[in-house]
Formats: C-alpha cells, sequence, structure tokens
C-alpha cells in the first residue's frame, strides 16, 4: 500500500518531489497507487516500488524510472517516451507493450517477461531477495 506521505509529495509537482528525492535516502513506497493520467513528465522515480499502481494514461514522458518495480503495474495508454528504464523491474506490468518499450531508454537492460523481449535478449532474472 502507498505511503501516504509519499503520494502527497508526489502530487506537489516535479519540483518538489525531484528536491525531496536529492535530500531524501528513504526508497518511496507508491505501490498500488492510483496515479492514473497525471502528468509525471520529468519525475524521478528510480528505484520507487511501483507494484500493482494504477499508471493508465499516465505521462511518464522523461522521468527516470531506474531500477523501478512495477510489477503487476496497469500500463495501459502510459506514454513512456524517453523515460529511462535501466535495470527496471517490468515482470508481469499489464498492459505493456513493445511498441511502448522501444520508445524508451535503457529498456534492454530491464528485467521482462518473454513476450516483451521485443527482438533484444533479456537480462537473467537476479536472485530473489
Amino acid at each position: 500500500m502507498a505511503n501516504g506521505e509519499h503520494l502527497a509529495v508526489l502530487r506537489r509537482g516535479a519540483v518538489a518531489w525531484n528536491a525531496w528525492r536529492a535530500q531524501s535516502s528513504e526508497a518511496p513506497d507508491l505501490s498500488q497507487a492510483g496515479l492514473r493520467g497525471l502528468d509525471l513528465n520529468g519525475y524521478n522515480l528510480s528505484q520507487v516500488d511501483l507494484r500493482g499502481a494504477d499508471l493508465r494514461g499516465t505521462n511518464l514522458s522523461g522521468a527516470n524510472l531506474s531500477a523501478v518495480h512495477l510489477e503487476g503495474a496497469n500500463l495501459f495508454k502510459a506514454v513512456l517516451d524517453g523515460v529511462d528504464l535501466a535495470g527496471a523491474f517490468l515482470y508481469g506490468a499489464q498492459f505493456l507493450s513493445c511498441a511502448q518499450l522501444v520508445t524508451t531508454r535503457n529498456w534492454q537492460s530491464a528485467l521482462r517477461d518473454e513476450e516483451l523481449a521485443c527482438g533484444a535478449s533479456i537480462p537473467d532474472r537476479e536472485p530473489s531477495e
């Protein structure tokens, strides 16, 4: 379940969120969050827990999603142009397609399901902690 304080900072905008991220060592928890249709362009969402989040129609263009956890997140019609997916965890992401992936950066290093190979090899799944 998403941390209410983290959600409140997110809703204050990219400048407030990115400043908070620069000062905090806390890994943000936005799991199961309802973020449908938000404009998250330019947000630093690296290493954020977005497992099971509702990201339908969300604009994530230019966001940093490196090492983000998107397992089970709903990405129906999410805009991912220019998103950095280096080392992201995409297993079981819903409604994610190759057409979306290839508009991102570093998607080849994302850990993903076989149907999202999109013509590139899939990195070995890291052992669970």
